[in-house]
């Protein structure tokens, strides 16, 4: 069993990598010259050569880990994230992206079955509702079709997370599915070439490097050695930090407004995602 300090710093410091991948994905296209699919491209490039040099110096070998299909899902993931936080704040998007990974995995339960008690139906409608507030016409209100964007996002990645279920060492998985999506990536990248809209600014490329190799590679293999040590309930509660880190954060560290709207509908969000966890633990 891993002591319980170093089980607390790890889970910590995933959770921040987490939440960071908004923020620097954030920064690069609102404060650097990066385009979306540039960034795409080198983050998924990045986390991909990562996981690959940290599994060689382990004498670990990939194999055929992975799928394609989960390499597709991950790809939609990272190029819709960095399509939508072109026009999204770092707090709203991670919001968004973490409700509707959470929906999509919720949703899958009740489709295969899954029976929801009258505490869990409210949760999961209070969530709904926090979510549709979020996006509902108005002042405060975020973009619409960056919202949506962020929506697909989240989906893709609620779908990556379902496919990743018994698939075996999530480790290898993942790097698997990183290496898998590569090409994928450039293919993005090439399309923005020949249409003249790709750019790859140098300080963007940096952020870029980092979400991909820094708060992807290696948070997800941080978190994947906490997970064994902890309960499935409660590492979905744990999850629920990752986008009041992103809100707190945004609004720290790049100036990003907190409205009434956000708080409300975090508050919803968050809160319904919870009762239902809660109740599945039960």
């Amino acid at each position: 069993m891993m002591p319980l300090g170093r089980l607390t710093l790890l889970t910590v410091v995933a959770m921040i990598a987490f939440a960071s991948n908004s923020l620097l994905c954030r920064v690069a296209l609102r404060d650097t010259n990066i385009d979306a699919a540039g960034f795409t491209a080198v983050r998924l490039i990045s986390g991909a050569l990562m996981l690959w040099f940290i599994l060689s110096m382990q004498g670990r070998r990939r194999d055929n880990a992975g799928s394609w299909p989960s390499a597709l899902a991950l790809f939609s993931y990272a190029a819709l994230f960095s399509f939508a936080y072109i026009d999204l704040a770092a707090g709203t998007g991670a919001l968004i992206l973490f409700g509707a990974v959470q929906a999509t995995m919720i949703g899958y339960g009740l489709y295969s079955g899954e029976r929801f008690s009258a505490l869990k139906w409210a949760g999961l409608l209070l969530a709904i509702a926090g979510l549709v507030g979020l996006v509902l016409p108005g002042l405060t209100a975020p973009p619409l079709v960056a919202s949506l964007l962020m929506a697909g996002a989240g989906i893709a990645w609620g779908v990556y997370s379902l496919r990743g279920r018994g698939a075996g060492d999530p480790s290898l998985a993942t790097a698997g599915n990183f290496i898998r999506a590569v090409p994928m990536a450039v293919a993005l990248a090439a399309m923005g070439w020949i249409s003249g809209s790709l750019n790859l600014d140098l300080y963007g490329m940096f952020w870029a490097t980092a979400s991909g190799a820094l708060a992807s590679a290696l948070g997800y293999l941080i978190w994947y050695a906490v997970l064994p040590h902890i309960s499935a309930a409660n590492a979905a509660t744990i999850q629920l930090s990752a986008p009041v880190i992103a809100a707190i954060a945004g609004v720290l560290l790049l100036g990003e407004a907190v409205t009434l709207r956000l708080l409300l509908a975090s508050a919803a969000i968050l809160g319904g995602i919870a009762l239902v966890i809660q109740q599945r633990a039960r």
